[in-house]
Formats: structure tokens, sequence, C-alpha cells
């Protein structure tokens, strides 16, 4: 039998459905697009000095969108035309005072692209306007400056990362996957080698020559430029442990060229049951970045960023893998520091871009400055 007015309601309700299912469609499209639109938000980002030789990575990157570079501090005027012209830019965009910048444009954050004993004039700076910062290789000249940085990003509650090149190795990071899973036994050795055939002999700029071989602005010469990545490798494989002594010879090798500054740098770093020699020099025959780790199980050696090569069995032949890079944003650090910004990405407590990790590396490059200069082991204090 046939009721109209049951027949009515159940056609009602049936439209009532649709309209909600309709309702709730365009609901969730809303919000995806804004979700989207959000997460697509770029970075503004602020550079301060542009001595540094490798601040033209900002500047080549037009094929990414997640930052956008709104201005640049920098007092050198001969550097700001170099720039200008380059690459083209708008001389509105150049600022000669940093706080003046900072208050103008409110960037998210700020990549240091001058002399590393400038690190804590920038943080100073930013901190306390909430701005984040992002240095190249190492945080610090001094421990003092490094503890004051930490401080001060406590404190304001900001991100301070530092960009090591050997942070976007894929190499690397399988390696550290296997001491994670238990397939290189303990650490019993590490051997980090990095350096090139010197700053001259590359060609880098004269800012960049100026600022590598000062005392005062780069801490020391091979033994900071590139004894650093060893410090910040092995702290970050030791899960943040400190060294219990550090040993260093450094040499001046090329003294017409580096009269100021050592060309040749050795670390020793002696933990209770692990050693790690770093190796820095500006005397290789060519470019190199590798490091080998070699535990109570296996050892596995990091060629270069895509090459690992593998001996886990004792009754096994060697292995030689060929890795895919990094995935974005892990493969650039402005990208990296982007998602860090927006909380897209976690840092790991002991992460080879965080604080804890860099304070610990440049105590020991601190270490091995001392330790060169009295000709003794250093022991770092409790």
């Amino acid at each position: 039998m046939n009721f109209p007015y049951f027949s009515y309601c159940n056609h009602l309700n049936h439209k009532l459905i649709h309209i909600a299912m309709r309702f709730q469609f365009l609901f969730v499209l809303i919000f995806l697009i804004s979700s989207s639109t959000f997460a697509q938000q770029p970075l503004k980002l602020a550079v301060a000095g542009l001595s540094h030789g490798h601040v033209d990575w900002i500047f080549n990157r037009k094929d990414k969108n997640d930052v956008k570079l709104v201005g640049v501090y920098e007092t050198n005027q001969e550097l700001v035309d170099r720039y200008v012209e380059r690459y083209k830019l708008d001389k509105s965009m150049f600022y000669t005072d940093l706080g003046a910048m900072l208050d103008k444009l409110k960037p998210d954050a700020v990549s240091a692209f001058g002399a590393i004993s400038e690190h804590i004039d920038i943080v100073r700076a930013c901190a306390p306007r909430k701005i984040h910062v992002m240095v190249e290789k190492p945080l610090a000249t001094t421990l003092s400056d490094a503890k004051e940085i930490e401080n001060l990003a406590e404190k304001h509650k900001i991100h301070v990362l530092t960009n090591f090149e050997t942070s976007w190795y894929e190499s690397n990071q399988q390696i550290k996957g296997l001491l994670s899973a238990g397939q290189l036994g303990e650490i019993r050795k590490v051997m980090v080698n990095d350096g090139h055939q010197g700053p001259k002999e590359i060609g880098v700029s004269k800012e960049f020559f100026e600022i590598l071989t000062d005392p005062t602005k780069n801490g020391a010469g091979a033994l900071v430029d590139f004894g650093c990545y060893g410090a910040n490798l092995m702290t970050w494989l030791m899960d943040g442990e400190r060294p219990l002594s550090v040993t260093a010879v450094i040499q001046q090798n090329k003294p017409d060229i580096y009269k100021n500054v050592d060309d040749e740098a050795t670390i020793i770093l002696q933990y209770p049951k692990a050693q790690c020699v770093i190796q820095g020099s500006w005397n290789w025959t060519y470019s190199r970045k590798d490091m080998e780790v070699y535990g109570n199980k296996g050892y596995a050696i990091a060629v270069d960023a895509t090459t690992l090569r593998t001996r886990l069995q004792e009754n096994k032949a060697e292995e030689t893998k060929k890795l895919s890079p990094r995935p974005a944003p892990f493969n650039d650090p402005f990208s990296l520091l982007a998602a860090v910004v927006s909380g897209s990405i976690k840092l790991e407590k002991n992460d080879q871009y965080g604080l804890p990790v860099n304070v610990t590396a440049v105590e020991i490059l601190e270490a091995a400055m001392k330790s060169a200069k009295s000709r003794q082991t250093v022991v770092l204090k409790n």
C-alpha cells in the first residue's frame, strides 16, 4: 500500500541527505584549498652578509617557491653593486643597518652569510624579534658565543640551524641508520676527511678569502673550515656524547699564501671506547668530503653523497651501493629551514642542524685550537 505522506518524507530525507553531502564536499574542498594555500606560503627570508662564498645558493634557486628573499643586509657597497649586477636585483632590497631591515621587513628567518665571528651578532639582533636564524658552518668561533646563541634561542623560542653540506648526504644518513639498527655494532674508529686544494687555489672571492684567513673572523684556517665537518658528524653519530679529550696538530705548508692561519689540521677525539680522526686540509689533491665508520661488527664508508661501501660480516665481501639523493626538503638547506619554521618538520634532539650537536662541535674546535697552540692534549671538563 502506498502512503503519500511517507513517500514525501522519504523523498525529503533523500533530498536533505543529498544537500548535506554537497555541503560536506564543499567544506572539505574549501578546507583542502585553504590548507594548500597556507602550506604554500613562502618563508620570508632575509640575508645577513654577502661575503661568504655560499651566499650565491639563495640567488640560484628560482625553480623553488618555498622561500621568498625579501631583503639583504650588507655594508660593503662594492659587494652590493656586484650582486645587484650579477643577479639583476632591486637596489631597494639592500640595507646597511641590520636592525632597520629586520624592523621594516619583519622576515620569518635570516640566513647569515658573513664571518663566523658575526653569527652571535646576527642572533642577538634576531632572537628578541622572534626571527629564526640559519648560519653557515660552524655555529661560532668560540664556545662562549655558541652557548650564548643557545641561551638566546631557548629564551626567545626561535630555531637556530647550522648548515653543513654533509647534512645533505644520503650516504651519511645510511650509516646512521646502520648504527641505529645495530648492524655496525659499537663505534670503535671513525675517519673524517674534508677539504680541497685551498681557498686561493680554487678561486674564492677576495671577501671570502679575507674571512677564511683571518684568525679572529674564522677562528683558524683549515682546522675550522674543514675540521668542523668531522666535529659535527662525530657528535651526531655519538648521539650528542662529548669526547673525553681533543688532540690537534696543525701546519702551514703554504705560509706564503696562508700567513696567519693553518692550512693543514689533524684532530683526534678520544671517547671511552672510540676514537675519531678528523683531517681538515687545504692541501688535498682534489676536493673531498668522505667518512669511514668502523664498528665492532662491521664498517661503512661514505665515499661521497650517494656512494656507500659496507662490509657487515667478516665472511662476506665488501658491497658498494649507489644511493638516491636525500628527498626534499632535506636536499636543500633553505627548504629545510622553511619546513622547520612552519612546523612541518621537527628536528630530532641531536640533529646535524640542531644546537646541541653544534654547540658541542664548537667546544671540540675550541679545544682543538688550544691543543694545537699548546701542543698538548686538552681534556674536556665534565
